[in-house]
């Protein structure tokens, strides 16, 4: 299973992006709203407790989740930084991609949910053929329809 936490409502429309593209491969993924500043036990708590093989942070203007995300676990954290109203997202870029040493989080483009999502996939892939073989149609496909 795939978490996909989202720091606040506002996240939705990428939470959703990346959501679709998991379900499109089949995976089972959970989207939860747990912020970071104002939830932080029960987001301790929430990661401690999954079986999550992959989390998804999405987060905008400090965007601290997917680091606190990544403090909890020794698991593969994804962080996508969320375009906010200052700085067009540069600042929750920032907060994202400088985690310190030992905390890693490997972070996409601003608003980049689908290619969150198939960096889980490709994560996930290493040990399952099926989806492997699925990965592999899937760029045979994207780059089909990229050539005329």
């Amino acid at each position: 299973m795939i978490s996909v936490i989202m720091g606040s409502v506002s996240d939705e429309k990428i939470g959703n992006q990346v959501m679709e593209t998991l379900e499109e491969f089949g995976l089972e993924a959970e989207l939860r709203v747990i912020s970071a500043h104002r939830a932080p036990d029960i987001l301790k708590e929430y990661v401690e407790n999954s079986d999550s093989k992959v989390f998804i942070g999405i987060a905008g203007k400090a965007a601290h989740l997917s680091g606190v995300i990544a403090s909890h676990t020794i698991r593969p954290v994804i962080g996508i930084p969320a375009k906010s109203s200052t700085m067009d997202g540069l600042d929750s870029l920032l907060s994202t991609v400088q985690m310190p040493s030992g905390v890693p989080v490997a972070t996409v483009a601003i608003d980049g949910g689908k290619n969150a999502a198939l960096l889980a996939i490709q994560m996930l892939a290493i040990e399952d053929k099926e989806l492997s073989e699925k990965l592999v149609n899937y760029k045979k496909k994207m780059q089909e329809d990229s050539v005329r």
